[in-house]
Order: C-alpha cells, then structure tokens, then sequence
C-alpha cells in the first residue's frame, strides 16, 4: 500500500515518501498543560493516533513525538489565580490529559518531551540564529528578524507585508520589523525565568517545539500534523527557527510534510469560552464510553470541519451498539491473526479516508451477521482486525453490552420485563409498555426497537 496525503506545504495531495523507510518520524504539537482538555484538543490527539497506526502497518519503524507545553503564559496566569505553584498545576493537568486520551484509546507518543526541560538547547538555539544574522537582542528580548528568512509565508499561503499593513495591533518600538516575533522575553522576579546570555527571562512559546523536534527527531523529519489553527503562526515561526539555524531557505529542511486537521464546531457554532460551548474530555468520559466519543471524532474527515452534536454522539453509540451485538452472536467463532482487508487499507491510505474505511467496517459487520462457520470466523477476523486500527471495537461483547455472569438472573429479569412490554405492545396495550419502558429506564436499560426485535444494553 501507498500512503497518499494532503501536504499543507505545497496544497497538493501527494505520495508519502519517508526520508528513510526504516525510520519513519512524525512530530506533533501536544498540549498546553493549565486546564481540562476540551473535545477540540482531542480531535489531533485522536487523528494522530490513527495516522501513527497507519504508518506502523506500512513501515517497519515509526518515532512519534508530541510535546508538552509547561511553561506559558496562560500558565502562568492559571497558577497565579488559583495559588498553585506552576509545577504542581502542570504535572496535574498532564497526568489528566494523558489519562483522557487513553480513554478515547490514544496510544501515547514514544517520546513526550517537556519544554522546561529543553530550556539550555533553547538557549543554544537562540544564539545559532544570532550568529546567523537571523535574531537579534533589543530591549531585553531576543527576536527572530522575518526578513531574513525569505520562505516566510509558504506554509501559511500569507503575504506577510499585507497583513501587516492591515494590522491594528500597535508594533513594538524595539522590532526592526513588524512582522518579527520573540524568541526570547524577561521575566520579572515573580515570574518564571532562567538566566540567559540576555538576562533572567523565558522563552518564547514557538522556540520549544523547534527544538524538542529537532533533539527528539533530528531535522529533516518526515512530518509534523497539528490543528489548522497553528498553521499560523506557531507552524509558520517554527519553521523560520529550525530553517534559520541552518541557514536554508527551503521550508523541507525541517518537515518534508505537513498535515492539519479541522476544528469542531457545537451545534454549528463556533466553541468559545464567551459562548460558553466548550465540552471538556474529563467531562464528556463520564457521560459517554470513550469509543463513542472516539468515533464521533472519526466521523469526519479530518481536514473537514467536524460538528459535535447530540446527534453525532448518538449515531456513533448506535453504530458500536449494532456491531457488539452482532460480535456477541458470533463469539463462539475463533479470532484469527490477519492484515486488514485491502480496500479498507486503501481507504485510509488516501489522505486518512475514515468515511469509506467505516463503509468496508459496517459492510463486514453485515457479512459477519449472516456468515457461518469458517466464512464467519474469516469476517469476524478481518472486522477485529480493521476496527483495532481505527481504536474501535477493544471490549469484550458482554462488557459493552452490559452482560456479566454475576448479574445473570438481572439481566433475565431485564429480559422478561423486554418480553412483556413486547407482548403489550403487540396487544395495543400501550400504557403498560410505555410503564414497562419507564421501569427498564429507571434500572439503568436502553432499549432500541427494530426490525429485528427489541435490543438492550445496560447504560454506562
């Protein structure tokens, strides 16, 4: 199989080709660690996760590398409002995020470097550009001169000089050039700070990512994913830094290749804090089976924006509901070690295409429902097999649904109660199934009528 993707680099869709096929490298921007992950932040998270399971069944060895942000304004700030020394606040909210995305079935990056732990390779970092012509000192900070790096612009598609000139944001006195941006700031007593060649300060928030890439990956690397809203300018000024430390001009000499996911929209809106619609993961796991919500974060093709509803968080539930119960009908039939079938590879391999990969999932779930004997275990193999890429499908049946021996003689009574209102209902005698429905929802039962008969799950 071929991975084809959409580089954001040149805006074409291209044929992935590694630097070294035996050494795969992918890069991504991990969180800022002061508050709960919303559902936003996770949609990388979970893309990442996928395209990483993609290129391991392709290539022989994959480096994944995501960073933390633990030093940050907004940090700083989050810490002086609640009291909590910043160390403390951010070691919490990262053992947190790390423990959300598992729940949405994130494996964890290979390497999860901190930016306060790369502080002296920032700072040797800052003096290469110095000495390069491409940074220079003024008042107490440290910037990156724009001009200097005539590529400026390409992965963004911006004419630097015009949005400048459309800015109504007052330029710094110190900046030889508008469109210049720090690398390196000072820090008063009462603010984090490391001492440095230009004074006690810290650094600029886009200087970590090029230089925990470039130890934990060395450049070039193959490529760096994010959301659309870092293209600019975090994307744009990292690879100004790690282009201008080496004194090239050709963006490549970074990343070879580029990819961003869209942004989630709540009920068609835009999530903002002033609307008062962002949806924290910590919260949303208590609620809904991180498969659901995993799902729903597929749902979409990643360079599409993704609306989060009732509705779409519904559909998915549904959807994993069906194949679990369809996969408990057939758990006598043996698993098989086998590859994914080839058109549910190919789907994926076409820019991440988890649409059409779905459609070849649902399409043997179907024929897993009416195989028999080895037809139905070679189907049963390739549905684990395809799900266990997208991070779907991990739980036994009867742990999905809600069956476990020890509450056996509850769930008979669940199901005596399933065929009375059926019965009821069948003799019109649609009070006592409507009283019926209402007990099974008090005891904590979903039921879906269909075509098939009435369905029950226990609710999690």
């Amino acid at each position: 199989m071929t991975l084809f993707i959409k580089n954001t680099l040149s805006g074409k869709r291209e044929e992935f080709v590694p630097i070294d096929p035996d050494n795969v490298r992918v890069y991504a921007c991990g969180p800022t660690v002061y508050n709960y992950a919303h559902i936003g932040n996770a949609r990388p998270a979970v893309i990442c996760d996928l395209l990483v399971s993609v290129l391991r069944l392709l290539y022989p060895n994959v480096t994944y590398v995501s960073n933390i942000t633990d030093i940050d304004d907004k940090i700083i700030k989050a810490s002086n409002e609640s009291g909590v020394p910043i160390l403390d606040l951010t070691r919490k909210f990262e053992e947190i995020y790390n423990k959300d995305m598992s729940m949405l079935g994130v494996v964890g990056p290979d390497i999860q470097p901190r930016a306060t732990e790369h502080i002296d390779e920032m700072i040797s970092l800052v003096k290469r550009l110095i000495e390069n012509g491409s940074a220079y000192e003024a008042d107490s900070h440290v910037l990156f001169h724009v001009p200097s790096y005539s590529s400026y612009g390409m992965l963004s598609k911006r004419d630097i000089s015009d949005q400048v000139a459309g800015s109504r944001v007052e330029v710094e006195s110190y900046k030889k050039d508008p469109s210049d941006f720090v690398l390196w700031k000072p820090s008063t007593k009462d603010q984090p700070g490391w001492d440095s060649p230009w004074g006690f300060g810290r650094p600029g928030w886009h200087l970590e990512c090029s230089v925990m890439s470039e130890k934990s990956l060395k450049i070039p690397f193959d490529l760096h994913a994010g959301g659309q809203d870092l293209i600019f300018p975090h994307h744009e000024n990292e690879i100004a830094q790690s282009c201008g430390s080496i004194k090239s001009n050709d963006p490549s000499s970074f990343s070879k290749y580029w990819m961003h996911n869209a942004m989630i929209r709540m009920d068609d809106e835009k999530m903002s804090k002033s609307i008062g619609n962002i949806l924290y993961v910590h919260d949303l796991i208590k609620k809904f089976p991180g498969e659901v919500l995993r799902l729903t974060l597929l749902s979409a093709h990643y360079r599409q924006p993704l609306n989060w509803t009732h509705e779409t968080i519904q559909q998915s539930r549904k959807t994993l509901d069906r194949m679990y119960r369809v996969l408990k009908k057939a758990e006598s039939f043996k698993v098989f070690e086998v590859s994914p079938p080839d058109d549910f590879m190919s789907a994926l391999c076409d820019d991440l295409n988890t649409s059409k990969a779905m459609a070849v999932i649902n399409s043997l779930v179907s024929s897993l429902s009416k195989a028999k004997g080895e037809d139905a275990a070679q189907f049963k193999s390739l549905l684990l097999s395809s799900a266990g890429v997208l991070g779907i499908l991990k739980k036994s049946p009867d742990e999905w649904l809600g069956y476990s021996e020890s509450d056996a003689a509850d769930n008979e009574e669940i199901q005596r109660m399933i065929d009375a209102r059926d019965r009821a209902r069948n003799e019109k005698d649609f009070s006592l199934a409507d009283e019926l429905r209402d007990k099974l929802d008090e005891m904590g039962v979903e039921i879906e009528d269909s075509p098939e008969g009435t369905k029950w799950r226990k609710r999690q």
